[in-house]
């Protein structure tokens, strides 16, 4: 089943996002799950946010992905939101 995991960065939160960025991609390619992902962008082109598909068993398997990212466990979010999601329009196959 498929999951989406948006996610809203603190504020001022790119430094953390940039030191942490290496063990998220590393963690993300590791797990298999992720089907499709990136950031959110502000105006300026920075990134201030996540949005990734993963493949999970369930509801609390995508939320334990999603508590396990080393982005969460940096405290970089502010706001997480973890909903199943089904792909219906222009399919995506992308990997990391």
């Amino acid at each position: 089943m498929l999951f989406v995991i948006s996610a809203t960065d603190k504020e001022n939160g790119l430094a953390l996002r940039m030191a942490t960025r290496a063990a998220h991609f590393d963690y993300a390619r590791a797990s298999g799950a992720v089907r499709l992902g990136g950031p959110f962008l502000d105006e300026e082109g920075q990134m201030i946010g996540s949005l990734i598909v993963i493949e999970a068993a369930d509801l609390a398997a995508a939320r334990k992905w999603q508590e396990n990212d080393p982005y969460a466990k940096a405290g970089l979010f502010a706001r997480v939101e973890v909903r199943p999601w089904k792909a219906t329009f222009n399919e995506c196959n992308a990997e990391l």
